[in-house]
């Protein structure tokens, strides 16, 4: 268990692109089942493509998103994972880190972390 890396709530990770890569802060939600990335984001980064669509409950209500794998960068470990497509421009953080990830990742939560800042 002291071998798994530790994230806080908010943890700065890198999406990786078609040709490209982006540094964004990202929100770390083990409540929430699958991993959530902005619309605009992922057309920038060329990500892609669709795979399927996927019935979401979120705080804005049900709604059918579209779904595609992406390749996230979270401290040393690049993740493969599916993600769900939204508008996320009125969030504070482009991306959100569900349990598909923190699973994969074996990663554990300090909701303390980075509460320095």
């Amino acid at each position: 268990m002291e071998n798994r890396p530790v994230l806080g709530l908010i943890e700065e990770i890198e999406v990786l692109g078609k040709d490209t890569q982006e540094t964004v802060i990202a929100r770390i939600d083990s409540g929430a089942t699958a991993s959530s990335i902005d619309i605009k984001l992922a057309d920038k980064l060329e990500l892609g493509p669709v795979t399927r669509t996927k019935i979401v409950k979120s705080a804005s209500g049900t709604k059918k998103r579209p779904i595609m794998k992406a390749i996230v960068k979270i401290g040393d470990q690049e993740i493969e994972e599916e993600f769900t497509l939204a508008d996320r421009s009125h969030m504070t953080y482009p991306v959100l880190i569900g349990q598909n990830i923190l699973k994969k990742g074996n990663f554990m939560i300090d909701p303390n972390k980075g509460e320095e800042q």
